[in-house]
């Protein structure tokens, strides 16, 4: 990189983090009384502790500090097994990998996990507080920090719609991710992640948006949790001012022997955990990622896919009576949202469930949802009023060349993939309409009563 301001508000997470992006040609007045001493006390080749001492210091201040660097063409030859773990996750990028990192937490005793092994990384304290008293529609200013590490900047937070009330402008979309900034490599890159961002931060600095959902893949950390950190910085732009709400997706659930639905080993090892502190939602308890709220004239119920939904269990029961208990006259329109796609052109491992959508789709049905939001599929896509793989509706042209639905006679939920956040978009079938498309545009309208 050339220098350090440059990149200083977009890959910053730390200075150390700016200074591992540079590439040191020469030091300059290297200190010809500078000793570095490295001491080891394991036999291994590949795992040991070392005692660094430094010496021939003049005047040691308190600012001097040591970087650790592992080595740039560090490689898993001596522990094969480790670069299947790589794998695992779905990254198959070639970066330089090392054997071993400290051991943490794992949720799975059948298979070993980065979250708990190479891709752990120390997230430090992580706070948190509940703020009360605060209107709907309003704008607080907040900011953080404290008196001995400094305060941040003041930063202006509005508050969404109360349910019950009339215009609500959300933002939804699924699979998003991370990438940097300058030309690192990091693993797992969502490369559209960052003009998404900018394009939403347009849009909140116009008074276009009052609230944002990302339907589940929220940072594709899987198991390497410094990537946490990394998506953080990236959202800053967005979730410091407006509410964020997610939904649980694979990649954040998803592992061998931890009680998910499905046994892939998409999360790395995280199994929810780092998923479920970083964005404590109003669930009702731990590994329970399911909930619904209300803004506006919108009722949204949040499912996870990657949790029990067979008819019956916990979840759905909750599904069953959380819709069903909508006050129309108060919020007419329902919005469900889940990670996984009931209806898909995508095939083999982003295929469609279809025990899911026969568990599930009925419920949808019977409680009139209006429009259901998937993710998963790294694409967009938007149905007819479907049911049972059969249009009980078209759209029909309104004077502006808009599909239009209208629900004053209902039929069937229209339903949407919204995958498209960050990753290259996955390719559909030859045969299919937008399969070689790569700029997303639609617009479309559900008319009811009044509003639409």
């Amino acid at each position: 990189m050339n220098s350090t301001a440059e990149f200083r508000d977009y890959t910053a997470i730390s200075e150390f983090r700016i200074i591992n992006r540079r590439t040191l040609v020469e030091c300059s007045d290297p200190n010809p009384f500078l000793q570095i001493s490295i001491g080891s006390n394991s036999s291994l080749s590949d795992d040991e502790f070392v005692s660094v001492t430094v010496s021939g210091v003049l005047h040691p201040s308190e600012n001097d500090w040591v970087a650790m660097v592992s080595p740039s063409h560090s490689d898993v030859s001596s522990c094969p097994i480790n670069e299947i773990m790589y794998a695992q996750t779905g990254d198959l990028s070639k970066l330089p990998l090392v054997c071993h990192y400290p051991v943490k937490f794992p949720c799975s005793r059948a298979l070993p996990s980065p979250a708990k092994d190479f891709g752990w990384h120390d997230p430090g304290y992580i706070h948190s507080a509940v703020m009360t008293g605060l209107q709907p529609s309003s704008t607080f200013p907040y900011r953080y920090g404290s008196d001995s590490v400094g305060w941040s900047n003041q930063i202006q937070f509005q508050t969404p719609p109360a349910g019950g009330s009339d215009e609500l402008k959300f933002l939804a979309f699924g699979d998003m991710g991370k990438a940097p900034r300058d030309a690192s490599v990091e693993h797992y890159i969502q490369p559209g992640s960052l003009s998404v961002v900018e394009a939403m931060a347009a849009e909140i600095d116009a008074g276009n948006v009052d609230s944002i959902f990302h339907i589940g893949d929220i940072s594709y950390a899987t198991g390497f949790l410094v990537e946490w950190d990394y998506f953080l910085h990236l959202i800053n732009p967005l979730a410091s001012q407006l509410s964020y709400m997610t939904a649980i997706g694979n990649h954040e659930r998803d592992y061998a022997d931890s009680g998910s639905v499905y046994g892939t080993p998409d999360s790395g090892g995280e199994c929810g955990v780092a998923y479920e502190t970083y964005f404590p939602m109003p669930t009702e308890a731990k590994d329970k990622p399911w909930y619904s709220i209300e803004q506006a004239s919108v009722h949204f119920t949040i499912m996870s896919t990657e949790h029990d939904w067979t008819e019956n269990s916990e979840q759905y029961e909750w599904m069953k009576k959380d819709m069903a208990s909508v006050d129309r006259s108060k919020t007419p329109w329902l919005i469900f949202t889940g990670h996984r796609p009931m209806y898909s052109s995508a095939g083999g491992l982003l295929g469609v469930d279809d025990h899911f959508v026969k568990a599930v789709e009925p419920l949808l049905l019977a409680n009139e949802v209006d429009l259901a939001l998937f993710g998963h599929v790294h694409n967009y896509e938007r149905t007819c009023a479907v049911y049972q793989k059969e249009c009980k509706a078209m759209p029909v042209k309104d004077e502006n060349g808009i599909d239009t639905y209208n629900n004053n006679n209902y039929s069937a939920p229209v339903q949407a993939v919204i995958g498209m956040a960050g990753f290259t978009l996955d390719s559909f079938p030859s045969n299919y309409v937008n399969s070689n498309t790569r700029k997303v545009e639609d617009s479309f309208r559900i008319t009811k009563g009044q509003g639409s």
